[in-house]
């Protein structure tokens, strides 16, 4: 038998992050908040149950959180990401075919074990990102990334599975395409999920039958890929070196509204910083930068305002203090007087290798200084924690604008103030 997929997905990721620090959330329903503490963005099965969706604004089960005491939390993004890392570095250890797929999911492609059987593995592979994580994983696995990722899903569901489930060459398989709706297979947007059903397609099962040259018709060749995954035939290798990005950006909304100049710009400014250091971890370099500002499109006291303006760069640079400049420009072009912004971003496209890159005629001298500074600040906010040194025109941490973690657990594994203490 060729090589097997395994999808690996941390269950309810953020709220098991919070537990694994706190073993008084266990059994607990508790939830985790977006940005500014606005909108749940994770659950764990407890709140589930009790009715609480998925992207719901908190006020609006502020009774069923008071009711039933579900813990809330907000985002706590260092946290998450380092977990995250610590979850990953794990599952590398199976195999050099790996690829990261999300923050909290793994493909995997490995041979078929000589001793034991691939619902082993799975095991095997969940018990000790356990162990060394504390965060609970689900496993699927099957011929194919599409159906491994369909197995997944149902062994999250199924008590019977204990959340791993091997569908390769399964006689369950036909099952469980049947048991699932079309809108929840991989690649299937809402879309096509409407023109499936338009034609009778309901299940996964359905969509495998149908005629391939119809799906090519149909579904463009991304769905004729789909269709040839549920049938077993991988179209999907694993990316192991992921493609070059065509973009970055950082963006947030504002814990309180914007409403003068110097406001923007120093949200902007705070904003480039963050995407510039970004744009050096990846060795990329940008040819333009684009800033963006909205007021809220829910206010019923005053017009919805956006816009955004564009600077293109004569030379790619990665260099903090050239993008500042033309950041401050654009956010000058995008301000509105009495307009109250709720949200800003900074947006770099045009991204070329940093390096080797091209002299320049004029000024080259003054750009390498720049870069060598921009360095020297990573380093040292990489050593002793963010916001150690910071570019004058960048506000401080505690700015009003700044976003809302009001009820962010300690970051535990990357702020040594914050590390869990025993008495």
């Amino acid at each position: 038998m060729p090589a097997v997929f395994i999808l690996c997905d941390a269950n309810n990721f953020y709220a098991s992050c919070e537990r694994v620090f706190d073993a008084a959330l266990t059994g607990r329903p508790v939830v985790v908040l977006s940005n500014n503490d606005g909108c749940v963005v994770a659950r764990s099965n407890e709140a589930k149950a009790l009715g609480i969706g998925m992207g719901v604004p908190l006020f609006r089960v502020r009774h069923i959180v008071e009711a039933h005491g579900v813990r809330v939390f907000s985002s706590n993004y260092a946290l998450y990401a380092d977990m995250s890392q610590r979850i990953m570095t794990v599952l590398s250890e199976f195999t050099p075919e790996f690829e990261v797929y999300s923050i909290d999911e793994a493909f995997l492609r490995v041979s078929v074990p000589t001793a034991g059987t691939l619902a082993d593995l799975g095991r095997e592979i969940q018990a000790r990102v356990y162990r060394h994580t504390g965060v609970p994983l689900s496993v699927g696995i099957a011929e194919t990334k599409t159906l491994a990722k369909l197995a997944n899903h149902l062994a999250k569901k199924s008590d019977k599975a204990r959340g791993v489930l091997d569908l390769t060459r399964s006689p369950h398989q036909d099952y469980a395409l049947e048991c699932t709706p079309v809108r929840e297979v991989w690649g299937v947007g809402p879309k096509y999920a409407r023109l499936l059903k338009s034609r009778g397609v309901e299940n996964a099962r359905q969509l495998r039958d149908v005629e391939l040259g119809w799906a090519r018709r149909a579904l463009t060749v991304v769905g004729a890929r789909v269709v040839q995954e549920l049938r077993g035939v991988s179209c999907l290798p694993i990316e192991t070196c992921p493609p070059p990005r065509k973009s970055l950006t950082h963006s947030r909304s504002f814990g309180r509204r914007v409403e003068s100049l110097a406001g923007l710009r120093e949200a902007v400014a705070s904003f480039t910083v963050r995407v510039a250091e970004k744009l050096r971890r990846h060795g990329l370099a940008a040819g333009a930068l684009t800033v963006f500002a909205a007021t809220s499109r829910f206010s019923k006291d005053e017009p919805y305002y956006a816009n955004s303006a564009t600077v293109e760069m004569a030379y790619p640079t990665d260099a903090t203090p050239e993008l500042l400049e033309r950041a401050t420009v654009c956010a000058e072009r995008v301000y509105r007087a009495g307009c109250r912004f709720k949200s800003a971003g900074v947006l770099l496209t045009g991204l070329v290798p940093a390096s080797p890159t091209t002299i320049r005629m004029y000024g080259d001298e003054r750009w390498q200084r720049a870069r060598r500074l921009a360095r020297a600040v990573d380093e040292i906010n990489e050593r002793f924690g963010r916001g150690t040194l910071r570019y004058g025109i960048v506000a401080a941490p505690a700015a009003g604008w700044g976003t809302k973690f009001e009820k962010r657990s300690p970051r535990y594994t990357t702020n040594w103030d914050e590390m869990v203490g025993i008495a």
